[in-house]
């Protein structure tokens, strides 16, 4: 216990003092700010409480500043919630005192933390390192410097230096990942901020993390903590792992589970609980049954909480100062800070200052799908259920528990029955859009007006109803709280604003025509169980804001690489639709092509007699054409799709005079990504068949792939709702929707799903483009100017095959 006026200023103590006694004995928090000399000059109350707690909102601190409570009782010792909330408070680069009443004695929960300068990067000694006779020369004895790596790494060596946004078209070959890992960690070692790497692949991820930073480390002499961050639902949790174990108790009689036998079994010796370390298949529906869930989750109040494992690896996510994730977390992380939790506190992921992102052609889609919102019969069904279910007559969920517990038996009776419709509401509005729509997908639009329109919006508007009665009636039940920081009354609380978030996105649905910055449309779906169910969907229009909120006027370092992000030779695309052009600092764009030979070592193939892709003869033209390709090759080739349809069909025609020829022909679907790229990359006469995400993120060098197959130029289906309404707000400014996106957007693809050829220096193979729009229309010229310069051939099909034959064995 120290003298308080060593800390705080005497006119901020008597401020504090008299906030103190407006409380009336109860418990204060204040966000203070200090002076270079660490003194208190400035105190916000931001909450106040009860004699023995208060709030500690974390949106409304900042790092550098200190949280300072009072304890009215006078004994200033912390409390293990002090503690728990000061540690994460530290976490963020926040300070934390307890003062008495008088603010004249404090006690330090967690030192303030004090400005450090940065200390800038020794940019040419780290591009010695992968020069000649540098560090990575010595580890790699067939070691060859390349000039586009070292300009990358000394471009994002910049960037960290001079708080740059840096985009770099890096190519195949480039080696983008030491060139941005090198900086990256020498930074975060030498520097108190973290940095965060996020890709579109977890190939990408496992790669970084097993192998790439490790080496980078050794070559810098430095150990950085590093983790590798997974999504919450990765994790299994003990509570409700328990819970259903209760539950199955209660039904003895039943047979046993036997994966739930073993789940269990596991959770005794697992040390992580991650789901990629269960040495068995666990049914998906189980597995949602017992994984770490937001919606359940109590948080500090958990009984199991220092057994948890997503804590866990929360904690080992704080001690680390690289952090690897995927876009899809990172968007999740970022979108949370926008809506009100700020940037130095922790969400998703501890805050962190600096932000790579790879794989940075996917952006767009990423951050879209992250900022939509989204509600189905399903996840209705998962608050109801929550709330009550049956279970052999027998009624369980939070309803019965409050009731157990001495709540007001009329309230539990008349929230079963606003239960029951709930549920009935879901189902009816799920119905009502399938009939609607065709089970197609759908997107509202504000004119016309159309009966299919209003058809979906009155079960809307009733669910909605429906569910604002539901949760009146559990404030109801909520008056008999008694203010529980665990149990069902906490669970319940939790619940209603579970319930309240979903009203809300029904009340916007509602009032769609009202949101001209979101696009409302309608997914139709399959569950496990094979059950149709359409999904409700708002999308933003755009993403250049959010990112200018998120990112751009954030982050003082923000790096963008891909091998893909330039469209003739312009990032202008790109940018464009991210918004990077309309940020408040103008980024640094650059270019590094491939160093390999292409040259010398990938044919491009363009039958020119087959029919384009809408002529009902082109399915046969393609598995003769096929046929004779793979039999040619020998197998050794992934064949890329734009529709799951189109390869079910060309997979069945050809599987089996594959398989007679000893070719097996692998489809995408049959099993899970890393497993089936696994044993196409084992099995190296094989053939791959996929779709849409295998036109990226494949990497599979070597003789396993000698051929890759484009079967279609990979516009996205006209009808996406998303791509529809960016179409419509480009016409409607007088621009053109084909050059200015669809265009673009499928040369980028394209540009993807050619890189799958050559991974290594010293692969050599054939990229097949069976589209002969690329040679018919005047836009594919845009597709074959976007790729590195190769041999062609050009001509009838079995001319083309004539020429792959004699290129694949010379």
């Amino acid at each position: 216990m120290i003298d308080a006026t060593t800390r705080i200023s005497q006119e901020v103590a008597w401020a504090m003092r008299a906030a103190i006694d407006e409380s009336d004995g109860s418990e204060v928090l204040f966000v203070c700010n200090t002076n270079d000399d660490l003194i208190v000059t400035s105190a916000k109350v931001v909450a106040r409480g009860a004699p023995d707690m208060v709030a500690a909102p974390l949106e409304h601190i900042r790092r550098g500043q200190i949280a300072i409570h009072n304890h009215p009782s006078g004994v200033l010792q912390p409390s293990a919630a002090d503690v728990s909330v000061a540690a994460e408070l530290a976490d963020s680069g926040v300070g934390s005192y307890i003062v008495n009443n008088d603010v004249t004695e404090l006690i330090v929960v967690c030192e303030p933390f004090e400005a450090e300068e940065l200390e800038r990067l020794d940019v040419t000694s780290l591009s010695g390192l992968i020069d000649s006779g540098g560090a990575l020369s010595e580890e790699m004895p067939d070691f060859e410097p390349r000039e586009s790596q070292i300009e990358m790494l000394e471009r994002v060596a910049s960037a960290f230096n001079d708080d740059q946004l840096l985009a770099v078209e890096a190519g195949t070959g480039v080696g983008k990942s030491y060139a941005y890992l090198i900086p990256a960690i020498a930074w975060a070692a030498a520097n108190n901020e973290r940095v965060v790497i996020s890709t579109a692949t977890i190939n990408l991820q496992q790669q970084l993390v097993e192998k790439d930073i490790p080496a980078v480390q050794r070559l810098l002499d430095v150990d950085v903590p590093v983790m590798l961050v997974k999504g919450r639902g990765n994790y299994l949790c003990r509570k409700r792992l328990g819970e259903l174990e209760e539950e199955s108790a209660l039904f003895e009689e039943e047979s046993a589970d036997p994966d739930l036998d073993a789940l269990r079994e596991w959770a005794t010796v697992t040390q992580t609980g991650s789901r990629s370390e269960v040495p068995f298949a666990v049914p998906e529906e189980l597995w949602s049954s017992v994984n770490s869930d937001p919606d359940s989750c109590t948080d500090v109040r958990c009984r199991l909480r220092d057994d948890c494992f997503f804590l866990k690896a929360r904690r080992e996510a704080t001690a680390a100062k690289v952090l690897v994730a995927n876009h899809h977390l990172l968007f999740i992380d970022l979108a949370l800070r926008v809506r009100g939790i700020g940037f130095d506190m922790r969400a998703i992921l501890p805050p962190f200052q600096r932000l790579i992102f790879d794989e940075a052609h996917s952006i767009e889609n990423s951050a879209t799908s992250l900022f939509s919102e989204s509600f189905s019969r399903f996840a209705v069904q998962k608050h109801s259920r929550r709330l009550r279910h049956v279970r052999r007559g027998r009624a369980l969920g939070l309803l019965s528990s409050v009731r157990r517990r001495g709540a007001n038996a009329e309230y539990v009776v008349r929230a079963t029955e606003e239960l029951q419709r709930v549920d009935e509401a879901s189902e009816a509005l799920n119905a009502a859009v399938l009939e609607a729509t065709g089970s197609q997908t759908f997107r509202l639009t504000p004119e016309p007006i159309s009966q299919t329109i209003e058809s979906i919006l009155s079960p809307v508007s009733e669910l909605h109803k429906r569910l604002v009665l539901l949760a009146n009636t559990i404030k109801d039940l909520l008056e008999d709280d008694d203010g529980e920081e665990a149990g069902p009354y906490y669970d319940l609380r939790i619940t209603l604003r579970r319930m309240e978030a979903l009203i809300g996105l029904c009340d916007t649905f509602v009032d769609f025509r009202n949101h001209s910055d979101r696009v409302f449309w309608i997914e139709v779906r399959k569950n496990s169980q094979g059950h149709t169910y359409a999904r409700l969907i708002s999308s933003p229009l755009d993403i250049r804001q959010v990112m200018r909120e998120a990112v751009y006027d954030v982050f003082p370092t923000a790096v963008f690489t891909s091998a893909t992000l330039t469209v003739a030779d312009s990032f202008a695309y790109w940018n464009g639709r991210i918004g990077l052009d309309q940020a408040d600092r103008e980024a640094v764009e650059v270019t590094l092509p491939s160093p390999f030979p292409y040259h010398e070592r990938a044919l491009v193939a363009l039958p020119s007699d087959a029919p384009e892709p809408s002529n009902p003869s082109y399915s046969e033209f393609l598995i003769h054409f096929l046929r004779d390709l793979l039999l040619t090759s020998e197998g050794h080739a992934l064949v890329l799709f734009t529709s799951y349809e189109m390869l079910r069909s060309m997979h069945g025609a050809l599987r089996e005079i594959l398989a007679e020829n000893g070719i097996a022909a692998l489809r995408q679907g049959d099993d899970d990504r890393a497993r089936l790229l696994r044993n196409f990359a084992d099995d190296t006469t094989s053939v791959l068949f996929a779709t849409e995400s295998f036109w990226q993120g494949v990497d599979v060098p070597g003789e396993s792939l000698q051929v890759v197959v484009l079967c279609r130029l990979p516009f996205r289906v006209p009808t996406d709702p998303i791509l529809v309404a960016r179409t419509e707000a480009i016409e409607r400014r007088g621009g053109n929707a084909f050059s200015e996106l669809s265009l673009p957007e499928a040369v980028m693809k394209f540009r993807q799903g050619f890189g799958r050829l050559m991974r290594r220096g010293t692969d050599r193979g054939v990229v097949v483009v069976t589209d002969v729009r690329v040679l018919t229309k005047r836009y594919g010229g845009a597709f074959l100017d976007s790729l590195p310069a190769t041999q062609r051939s050009a001509r009838e099909a079995t001319g083309v095959i004539e020429d792959i034959e004699r290129f694949l064995y010379p």
